[in-house]
């Protein structure tokens, strides 16, 4: 059974918006259907426009958040200045940790399941004392392996949907020198699940200043620290932003996902990673771009679209 909620005790939410007005109705929209919505505070952080350009959209969803009803309190926070994405969710997320113990964090392209705030207050409830684990995530890939527990413990950090305390984002380092200076070839293999997904390369890009992701350096301060997260086998998010609009997406549908239509009810007692929940990513994400013809195809499409 769900753990029982002490509703005073519910992680806020915050919400990290910018020039997305439709996306950002959307994500509101849906976190309003979540069982919980109505006991639970939202922060949204809206950051401030990068360029004259943005103006008018960024001003749109400024006006469109400040409407906001269907929780317990929510709070508009207004950048006078443009921080970027990660600096508008490190100093957010450390704002509301510092504050709560504890956060729930969204972007303007997430649809939840109205099951999504449960599952992360229950997670943040039972393992709100276990050192090792330190990321709740919310979305998961389409694994096809049906034999996989509702949840399970895995090293990678996914960055649409997610939670954590404030005891394990007191190890968050930002200076990915210190980071780097920390792997060697073993952990690059283990960081990148063997070299299936391209995580030290991010981490090599952000080096270069070709990204500026917080969600990397995240995941490299979690798996430095022997860390774990917590997943769900069927997703609770899906990810609305890969049509081209945002900052860092591009229009595919790889990541596509059925959301769940059930609450969760089964957490492992053991912590550790579960063997074949890491194969059945792996085998994803080995998979996930299909053949050669599958590759080109969405190439030209990409170009085209």
């Amino acid at each position: 059974m769900p753990l029982k909620n002490n509703m005073q005790n519910l992680a806020p939410i915050a919400l990290f918006v910018y020039n997305r007005p439709d996306h950002t109705r959307r994500t509101i929209s849906y976190l309003q259907q979540n069982l919980l919505a109505d006991e639970t505070r939202l922060y949204i952080f809206c950051d401030a426009a990068k360029t004259v350009a943005d103006n008018a959209k960024v001003n749109e969803v400024r006006e469109l958040v400040k409407e906001v009803s269907g929780f317990k309190s929510v709070k508009v926070i207004l950048r006078e200045h443009n921080l970027g994405l990660a600096e508008s969710v490190i100093s957010g997320v450390t704002q509301l940790v510092y504050e709560y113990g504890k956060v729930i964090v969204f972007e303007d392209d997430l649809l939840s399941s109205p099951y999504t705030l449960q599952y992360f207050n229950d997670a943040l409830n039972k393992y709100a004392n276990e050192e090792r684990v330190m990321h709740i995530g919310a979305y998961m890939y389409n694994l096809h392996d049906k034999t996989l527990p509702d949840t399970f413990f895995y090293r990678a950090a996914t960055s649409w949907g997610w939670a954590t305390w404030a005891r394990a984002w007191r190890n968050f380092e930002p200076d990915v020198d210190k980071l780097i200076v920390q792997f060697d070839t073993l952990k690059i293999a283990r960081f990148s699940i063997e070299g299936k997904m391209n995580f030290w390369k991010q981490i090599q890009q952000f080096k270069a200043g070709k990204n500026n992701s917080w969600a990397i350096r995240w995941y490299a301060s979690i798996f430095l620290k022997n860390g774990l997260t917590l997943n769900p086998s069927q997703s609770l998010i899906q990810n609305i932003g890969h049509d081209g609009s945002g900052v860092h997406s591009n229009n595919e549908n790889i990541y596509q996902v059925q959301m769940a239509r059930k609450p969760v009810k089964q957490f492992p007692e053991v912590i550790k990673e579960d063997e074949e929940a890491y194969k059945a990513i792996k085998h994803f994400l080995a998979n996930r771009k299909g053949n050669l013809m599958q590759r080109v195809v969405r190439f030209i499409k990409q170009r085209i679209g």
